[in-house]
């Protein structure tokens, strides 16, 4: 299909629809790096986020997959106004909220809730479940008492743990439970929008695939929207309608499930997509892995025009180190910035050794 160049609004999410939930807009974050002690002077920056534009549909996940270090976490912290944002623009339920106060955005705090990756840090080991939950209930006035305890125990039960349970402190439960907490303690003030930070990348396998088959249950219960991080790609899969695909701050492909996972056209989904465990033995030896060189280049000082072309199997010299590439349209919301996208999956036998120096696995 013939590339195309398309706006940002069209790009994030296949064409403006007007059921968007969540918009996002050339999203940065950067930290300074400062020197000196008592006068501190700028001297660099972290561009940990560089441009970030993306939309979630009312009722769909998006999910967000890269290496460690990429800016998932920090642009999910940005999203949340968890932290404050150096540049672009975030509009939720049709309102710009990238530069409200504390106090004007307390009435959207309900709306939009989190899901933390650490199960054991993001829970207050010095208070009781039923505060814990509670906390969010409280804080915005939501029942009596009586009320809230009665809500709090029902919640407990939807995410698979017992009523009983609201007195006990968070050190009393296994991995899996205190992440259950945590899934209740998100769906206590009935938001609209869920992001889930790697809620799953510490759990046991197994207590992995029953957080992820709770949070789609809950998700068609209660008609949630979610953003949801994770750098294994067989989760992504198993729990999105969409994905981007982030490297050094930058979102390099976004598309549906199915298209990312049979058709990627950028050369780094597709070196990632190449690393995911395949079951059957026999095919997963003969299939040809991809072994990107060297490592992810520093945030403080990344490479000129497109991100990725000092480790990119498809590097032509004078166009991809001079040229940034634009997101490109490849039909149906599929969009990719790269000025030679991949044409056939997998990728040939001397595309894999340009980009793993000569081996091919």
């Amino acid at each position: 299909m013939a590339e195309a160049t398309v706006p940002v609004a069209a790009a994030t999410n296949g064409g403006v629809r007007g059921d968007e939930l969540l918009v996002v807009e050339d999203l940065k974050k950067y930290f300074p790096v400062t020197r000196g002690i008592i006068f501190q002077k700028q001297v660099a920056a972290v561009k940990a986020v560089d441009g970030v534009s993306f939309a979630v549909r009312q009722g769909e996940t998006l999910g967000v997959v890269g290496e460690s270090g990429c800016g998932k976490s920090t642009m999910a912290r940005c999203v949340m106004r968890l932290l404050d944002v150096t540049g672009g623009r975030i509009v939720f339920d049709g309102r710009d909220i990238t530069r409200l106060s504390r106090a004007e955005m307390r009435p959207y705090r309900r709306e939009m809730m989190m899901i933390f990756q650490d199960p054991y840090a993001s829970l207050n080991p010095r208070k009781r479940v039923g505060f814990i939950v509670a906390e969010a209930l409280e804080v915005h006035k939501m029942g009596t008492e009586a009320e809230i305890k009665k809500r709090v125990q029902e919640l407990l039960e939807v995410v698979g743990l017992n009523p009983e349970h609201y007195n006990r402190f968070p050190h009393e439960f296994s991995g899996g439970q205190r992440q259950r907490i945590g899934v209740a303690r998100a769906l206590a003030v009935n938001p609209k929008l869920i992001v889930c930070d790697e809620p799953v990348s510490a759990l046991d396998v197994s207590v992995q695939a029953q957080i992820l088959n709770l949070l789609k249950d809950l998700q068609s219960s209660f008609g949630l929207t979610y953003v949801f991080i994770a750098h294994d790609l067989n989760v992504v899969r198993h729990i999105s309608d969409r994905v981007m695909v982030m490297y050094l701050g930058h979102a390099v492909e976004i598309a549906s499930r199915t298209d990312l996972y049979a058709e990627p056209k950028h050369p780094y989904t597709g070196a990632l997509l190449s690393a995911v465990p395949i079951p059957d033995p026999e095919v997963g030896r003969e299939r040809r892995r991809i072994v990107l060189e060297g490592d992810v280049p520093s945030p403080i000082n990344p490479p000129s025009a497109c991100w990725f072309h000092p480790r990119c199997p498809r590097f032509r010299e004078g166009h991809c180190d001079v040229e940034t590439p634009p997101l490109k349209s490849f039909g149906d919301g599929h969009v990719a910035a790269c000025h030679y996208p991949l044409e056939r999956w997998p990728m040939t036998e001397d595309e894999i050794r340009h980009a793993t120096g000569g081996r091919v696995s």
